[in-house]
């Protein structure tokens, strides 16, 4: 992975949003339904916050397991709106920024996702996976495989020698 490349060649651009104001029962429905840790928070395109399912288990944790309860536990999520559990003041990208700025973001702060926006607009994010997967998928070249067999001789030799 060349990490001078702008985010956007390797950012998630199908994205599922809510809005500020719908209730955390979809945003239940989006996470059991969809293999998504991270729902950014829009209105009218504009990126106001982010929910994480870290953020959203967090909130889990007042429900009850008991399935007496199920009805207690359901108006719980029907009446919590969205920008109550979102995070806000988040970091934020440029589609050309470079993969090298948003690893720095990733390994300063911790995060594991940043939304990219275009002129106020969200256009994209960028997950550790997108860079899981960049990595796993980049092709590995003969001479990249007879350097590391290399390599791997020398750390032989200094243990066996």
């Amino acid at each position: 992975m060349n990490v001078l490349a702008p985010v956007k060649s390797i950012m998630s651009t199908h994205l599922i949003t809510v809005a500020p104001s719908d209730k955390l029962s979809l945003v239940k429905d989006i996470f059991d339904d969809h293999n998504i840790h991270h729902i950014p928070v829009v209105r009218y395109k504009e990126l106001i916050g982010i929910i994480s399912k870290t953020d959203f288990m967090h909130f889990l944790q007042g429900f009850s397991p008991n399935e007496e309860d199920r009805f207690v536990n359901y108006a719980r999520l029907r009446s919590y709106a969205a920008e109550e559990i979102m995070t806000k003041g988040l970091a934020k990208l440029n589609p050309d920024d470079r993969i090298n700025v948003a690893l720095e973001i990733f390994l300063v702060n911790r995060f594991h996702a940043i939304p990219v926006v275009e002129n106020d607009e969200l256009v994209g994010i960028l997950t550790t996976y997108d860079i899981i997967k960049a990595l796993a998928t980049e092709p590995v070249s003969p001479k990249q495989i007879l350097e590391n067999r290399q390599h791997e001789g020398e750390v032989t030799e200094g243990i066996v020698g």
